[in-house]
C-alpha cells in the first residue's frame, strides 16, 4: 500500500460511506471502488461489506484500515520532524474548532496568522467541543479551541469569558419565563448541564420549548424573527440591539459564564509551527475578532 491507499482506507473507516469518502478524497465513486477492488485482489481478501446504508469492514479490512491510520500518523510525524529541522515556521497545522468559534472567530484568526506565516497550511475540523476534546486526546489535531472545561492535564490557555443570557424579541420578567415560548438548540453536554441546572434551581415548571433546531445560529435567527426567547452565550446575540438581553445570575449572585479555551499538549510546543501558533494566539484579543 502507498500513501493514497492509506488515506483512502482511513477515510472509508471514518465515514463508513463510499459516497462521502469519495467526496472527501476528491475522487469519483467508480475510481474509489476500483482502488478498493485492486487492494482486495492484491491481498486476496474482502475489505468491505455493503449494507443498505453505508458499508462495514470485514475483520481483515478493519486490520488494514487500522494499519493505514498508523502509517498516516507516522507519515505526519516524519513530515513534522523534517519541517521542524529546517528551523522555519512551515508545514501543516491541524486544529480542532468548536462550531461557534469556527464560524465567528477562526476565519479572521487564520487570516492574520497566515499573513505572518504564509508557508503554513491549516487543516481545520469543526464540531461540538466534546468532539474537539476527543480529537486532541487521540492526537488527531495539534490544538483545539473548546468551550467549557474538560478533563485535561496538559496545557490550556483561557481566551475569553462570556455571560450566558436570555435573549428575547420582547421584554420579559423572570417570573413569566416558563410560560413564554422558547427556542432550543443542540449544544454540547457542558452547556446543556449548565443551563438545565440553573433552570431547575429557579423554576418548578419545565420550559415551554416550542421550536428545537440543530445550530445556535439557526436558533438566533428564530429569536430575531420573534418566535421565542433563547438561552445562549452573549457573543451570539450581542450584535443585535433590538433584542432584550439579560444575563443569567447563579445562586451566589454572580453572572453565569462560559469560557473558551485553547487546549494543546506541551510536547507539541517542540514543533515550530505549533509554538508559533500558540504564541500568536496569546498576543490577540480573540474576543474582539
Amino acid at each position: 500500500m502507498n500513501l493514497q491507499d492509506w488515506k483512502m482506507l482511513s477515510t472509508l473507516y471514518e465515514t463508513e460511506n463510499v459516497t462521502l469518502a469519495a467526496h472527501r478524497l476528491f475522487l469519483s465513486q467508480p475510481t474509489l471502488t476500483a482502488r478498493i477492488q485492486k487492494l482486495e485482489n492484491h491481498y486476496g481478501i474482502s475489505i468491505l461489506l455493503r449494507k443498505r446504508r453505508g458499508i462495514t469492514f470485514t475483520p481483515e479490512g478493519e486490520e488494514l484500515a487500522k494499519h493505514a491510520k498508523r502509517m498516516l500518523q507516522e507519515q505526519r510525524h516524519m513530515e513534522e520532524k523534517l519541517n521542524n529541522m529546517r528551523d522555519e515556521v512551515r508545514g501543516t497545522l491541524r486544529v480542532g474548532v468548536s462550531n461557534f468559534f469556527a464560524a465567528n472567530k477562526m476565519p479572521k484568526l487564520l487570516q492574520l496568522f497566515k499573513e505572518k506565516y504564509p508557508e503554513v497550511e491549516c487543516q481545520v475540523v469543526t464540531g461540538w467541543s466534546s468532539d474537539m476534546h476527543r480529537r486532541l486526546l487521540n492526537h488527531d489535531v495539534h490544538i483545539s479551541f473548546i468551550k467549557g472545561n474538560y478533563a485535561w492535564k496538559e496545557k490550556k490557555a483561557l481566551l475569553y469569558e462570556e455571560d450566558i443570557c436570555v435573549a428575547s424579541p420582547w421584554d420579559f420578567t423572570w417570573e413569566k419565563l416558563p410560560q413564554l415560548p422558547r427556542v432550543d438548540y443542540f449544544t454540547d453536554e457542558h452547556m446543556r448541564i449548565l443551563v438545565d441546572d440553573w433552570w431547575h434551581q429557579n423554576y418548578i415548571e419545565q420550559p415551554n420549548i416550542t421550536i428545537h433546531v440543530n445550530q445556535v445560529e439557526t436558533c438566533k435567527e428564530m429569536v430575531i424573527h420573534g418566535l421565542g426567547y433563547a438561552i445562549v452565550a452573549n457573543l451570539v446575540v450581542r450584535p443585535y440591539p433590538e433584542l432584550f438581553i439579560k444575563p443569567i445570575i447563579d445562586a451566589n449572585g454572580d453572572p453565569l459564564k462560559r469560557q473558551t479555551w485553547m487546549y494543546y499538549q506541551e510536547d507539541t510546543l517542540q514543533m515550530n509551527i505549533v509554538r508559533a501558533f500558540v504564541d500568536f494566539v496569546q498576543t490577540l484579543d480573540v474576543k474582539a475578532l
